[in-house]
Parts: C-alpha cells; sequence; structure tokens
C-alpha cells in the first residue's frame, strides 16, 4: 500500500502540469491569435484596392470610392428637405442637417466649444494642443489635418486633379472647385444671422461676421494695426512697402487691390453694370447698389457696440468707431495732419494741390470737396 499510494502522488503531478502546460499553450495561442488579427486588420486598412481613374486617390471600399467620384462629376444625389441644399455624400447632408437643428453633438473637453463633426472637433483640438503630425517631405512644413498636406504637397508637384465641367478649370483640392462651381451656379448658402448677407464659402462670412463682431485677430508688426481679414492685412502692409502692384492700362496709375484698379478702370470706361431695382440709379460696384438699396429699405444692420447707433454699410460704421477711439490711420504725406477716414485725406490732399473737381452747373464755381459744392448750391 505505501509503495501503491506514491505512484499515484507523482501520477496526479504529472497530469497536473500536463494540464498547466496546455493551458499556458492556450493562452500564448489566444495572445498569438490577437496580434495576429491586429496585425491584419492594420494591414487590411493599409490596403486600398479601389483607385480613382481622374487622381491618385484610392480607397478600401468600393462604396468610398464611388462617393469620392462625385466629386469630380459634380452629382449631388442627396438632398436637405429644410433648404434644397444638395450633397455628394449622404453623410455630408447629415452633418449640414445639423446646422438647421443647431446640433453641435461634439464638445470639446478644455474649453466647451461644440463642433458639428467629429473631424471639426479634432482639428479644433489641436489648435490646444499645437500638435501638427503631418509633415511634408519636400519642405518640412507641417501640418494639423492630412488632407491639408495633401492640398500643400500639390503647390510643389504643380497636379490639379479637380475640374470645373462649366469652363474647364482645374483646381489642387476639391473644396476650392466647390466653391469655383458657385461662381457658376449663384449659389450662397452660407448666410449672416445678424444681417441679410449671404456668401458661397464658409470662409468668407467667418471673415464677415467679424465686421459685426469687431474682431480682428491679424496684425501689422510695422505699425501695430489690426484687421478682421489676413488679405486685409496684406493689403495694409503695402502702404508701408509702397508696393502697388496692379497698374491701370490706360494711365499710369497704380493700385494696391485688384479691386481697387476695377473701380479705376470704370472711370475710364463710365461702366456702371450694378443698377438699382426701385429707382434706376446704377453703380461701378456691387457693394455701392446694395448701401444704396438700404436707403429704400431704411435696414441699418450694422451696430455700433459703444453707442448703438446703426448703420446701413459696414466702412460707415467703421469709420463712426473712431470718433470714440480717436484713431486717424490716414495722414497726409505734405503735412501732418492725419483723418479718421480716406475720403477727408482726399479732399485735404487738394487743398495741396489746389485741384477742384466739383463744378456748379449755373456759375461755373469749382470746389476741392463735393460737400462744398453742395453748400454753394
Amino acid at each position: 500500500m505505501k509503495k501503491h499510494t506514491p505512484a499515484h502522488t507523482d501520477e496526479k503531478i504529472d497530469l497536473f502540469e500536463a494540464f498547466e502546460s496546455s493551458c499556458l499553450k492556450e493562452a500564448s495561442l489566444n495572445a498569438h491569435q490577437k496580434t495576429l488579427s491586429r496585425s491584419l486588420k492594420k494591414k487590411k486598412s493599409d490596403w486600398k484596392p479601389y483607385s480613382c481613374e481622374v487622381c491618385t486617390s484610392s480607397f478600401t471600399t468600393r462604396g468610398s470610392l464611388k462617393d469620392h467620384m462625385r466629386i469630380h462629376t459634380g452629382e449631388k444625389p442627396f438632398s436637405c428637405e429644410e433648404c434644397g441644399s444638395t450633397f455628394a455624400r449622404r453623410s455630408s447632408l447629415k452633418v449640414h442637417i445639423r446646422a438647421h437643428t443647431g446640433e453641435k453633438p461634439y464638445p470639446c473637453e478644455v474649453c466647451g466649444a461644440s463642433f458639428l463633426t467629429s473631424s471639426h472637433l479634432k482639428r479644433h483640438e489641436r489648435s490646444h494642443t499645437g500638435e501638427q503630425p503631418y509633415s511634408c517631405e519636400a519642405c518640412g512644413l507641417s501640418f494639423s489635418l492630412n488632407s491639408n498636406l495633401r492640398s500643400h504637397v500639390r503647390t510643389h508637384t504643380g497636379e490639379k486633379p479637380y475640374f470645373c465641367e462649366v469652363c474647364a478649370l482645374s483646381f489642387s483640392n476639391c473644396s476650392t472647385l466647390r466653391n469655383h462651381r458657385r461662381t457658376h451656379t449663384g449659389e450662397k448658402p452660407y448666410s449672416c444671422e445678424v444681417c441679410e448677407s449671404a456668401f458661397s464659402n464658409h470662409s468668407t462670412l467667418r471673415n464677415h461676421m467679424r465686421t459685426h463682431s469687431n474682431e480682428k485677430p491679424f496684425s501689422c508688426e510695422v505699425c501695430g494695426s489690426t484687421f478682421a481679414r489676413r488679405s486685409s492685412l496684406k493689403v495694409h502692409t503695402r502702404a508701408h512697402t509702397g508696393e502697388k502692384p496692379y497698374p491701370c492700362e490706360v494711365c499710369d496709375a497704380s493700385f494696391l487691390t485688384s479691386s481697387h484698379l476695377k473701380r479705376h478702370e470704370r472711370s475710364h470706361t463710365g461702366e456702371q453694370p450694378y443698377s438699382c431695382e426701385a429707382c434706376g440709379l446704377s453703380f461701378s460696384l456691387n457693394s455701392n447698389l446694395r448701401s444704396h438699396v438700404r436707403t429704400h429699405t431704411g435696414e441699418k444692420p450694422y451696430f455700433c457696440e459703444v453707442c448703438a447707433l446703426s448703420f446701413s454699410n459696414c466702412s460707415t460704421l467703421r469709420n463712426h468707431r473712431r470718433t470714440h477711439t480717436g484713431e486717424k490711420p490716414y495722414s497726409c504725406k505734405v503735412c501732418a495732419s492725419a483723418f479718421s477716414n480716406h475720403s477727408t485725406l482726399r479732399n485735404h490732399i487738394r487743398t495741396h494741390s489746389n485741384e477742384k473737381p466739383f463744378s456748379c452747373e449755373v456759375c461755373g464755381s469749382a470746389f476741392s470737396a463735393s460737400s462744398s459744392l453742395n453748400l454753394h448750391v
């Protein structure tokens, strides 16, 4: 019996060790299978067998390629029941609907701001972290979004894979093409909640909103002047450098911006393509027509946050604000006089040049300012 017992004991130990070894092998196998599964999933996500025949984009699914092709064809099969806007993707329609409902389901944990999409939130979060994980191999510039990097790379390659089906112009990214298409359709889906202005793209609306909020995030390194738009800062910088890159082909005048040149050219041609439907008056600029129309409607959508006075256009509001701040950014190069708006400076310069462009039709008297002519009449 004593000899018999150890035999069972040894047998039990051997069986236990075998069972334990088997469990360890099974656990190791499970862990290996999980690692393999993750690796296969990663390889599957990297594998993009569906390629676009128009550009170099490739996709993991046929459905994603189908959605992408609509960028090139302009097809928009998904429409909003609220406003009629159409979209190439069902997901884009879903996001658009939130603009009507006000839903912003993606909140930032840092500052509390909410966003329509997770991608907008992710982009915003990088404004807190400063993360720019996407780098250009050609020049080293870094970007917070891979889509921005892709667009940037095309500035090196010159690739413009997005074509307008109306005029055949090509573009380096689809968003620029989308904005361009609206120059043909006249579509302006981005509306200001303060006034009735509407815009063809969101960035123009964002710039416009700053005329109401008076936000000026772009500052001049030379004089400290601030601006609501980056383009305005760029134009202002030319006032320091003296650069006037837009020359008139008729006379020797040069201008800071293409819009100033265009306005000037109409002084040669006499063209006034914008007409008021109420009274028939014509204008050389659409912005002047819009301001004029408000003299009929009485609309004054631009409010001063200091004294609550309202104005029919933003330039008048801007000039008015300077009565509160005392700012006089327009200086005379002949004497030390400074003025709050450009038109007053222009009138003042005529006191040096003795120019008198405003004449009385009755007696022929000439004046340097239209206001002086009005008083004379």
